[in-house]
């Protein structure tokens, strides 16, 4: 006689084998955005096996609470840190390698040990016969959750409220002082020139026409006199400040040795 193949036997065989692809992506993917969306895949599969066993509070916790509300704050976290944030390679804490292989051979241990006590255990109570000890799956859930298991609860509790006001302290930085804008700026730099008897504003450039803009010629003001403010101290040591009529005839001279032999040029 051919064993009949109930439904649960063939959600599990369709959904393991997905379970495991998106394990494996979780664990192989670089980025860290398609990690997540693995992730996510797992946990959705994971709620179809749990509808397929009838347990259907677990079923829409699972989609509810984990895939809408932890895999939001993973992501969440990678817009904190950014995607294209490349991971450090330096082992801040040391022994940090040697404790995630403890704990991956300890989970590796658990899985197998599990799985074996379920195949070599006795003949299975089922998922109908535990609910009907409370009346029903939430209320032997909550029977579970509030009874045996109330301090791993209140400790879960108590790690997710910690992790969720971390994120937030990471997030949102609370400033001391009020935030200095460009008028505040400019009055700060007005009080710092009053304090020391500076010039306010920019410096007067170099050079008096269009033909001498060079370092060494300086400014003038509008009463002809030389401005002491636009030449540098290195060419003011050296006296090489020219007055306004030691200015105008140099830049006469100059101009008759530059016109002098293109005149003659032009004569010939």
């Amino acid at each position: 006689m051919i064993p009949l193949v109930t439904g649960q036997e063939v959600t599990f065989w369709i959904v393991a084998p997905l379970m495991v692809l998106g394990a494996l992506g979780l664990l192989f993917f670089r980025k860290a955005v398609y990690a997540a969306l693995s992730m996510a895949f797992v946990m959705v599969n994971l709620a179809v096996l749990y509808a397929s066993l009838n347990a259907m509070f677990l079923t829409f916790v699972q989609i509810i609470v984990y895939t809408g509300a932890i895999m939001m704050l993973f992501l969440f976290v990678l817009m904190l840190v950014g995607v294209d944030t490349p991971d450090s390679v330096v082992e801040t804490l040391k022994g940090q390698k040697v404790a995630a292989w403890l704990a991956g051979a300890g989970m590796l241990g658990l899985i197998v040990f599990g799985i074996g006590g379920a195949l070599a255990g006795g003949p299975q109570v089922g998922l109908d016969q535990a609910n009907a000890a409370h009346g029903g799956n939430v209320e032997s859930l909550a029977a579970l959750i509030f009874g045996r298991y109330v301090f791993a609860f209140e400790l879960t509790s108590a790690l997710l409220i910690t992790a969720a006001v971390g994120a937030m302290v990471l997030g949102q930085h609370a400033r001391t002082r009020p935030k200095v804008t460009q008028r505040d700026l400019a009055e700060k730099r007005l009080r710092d020139y009053a304090a020391s008897g500076a010039h306010p504003g920019s410096l007067p450039n170099s050079g008096v026409l269009a033909r001498h803009n060079g370092i060494a010629t300086p400014a003038l003001l509008p009463d002809g006199t030389v401005s002491e403010a636009s030449v540098s101290a290195a060419l003011a040591s050296r006296g090489v400040i020219l007055d306004a009529p030691a200015l105008s005839r140099t830049t006469a001279e100059a101009f008759e040795a530059i016109e002098g032999p293109r005149a003659e040029e032009d004569d010939q």
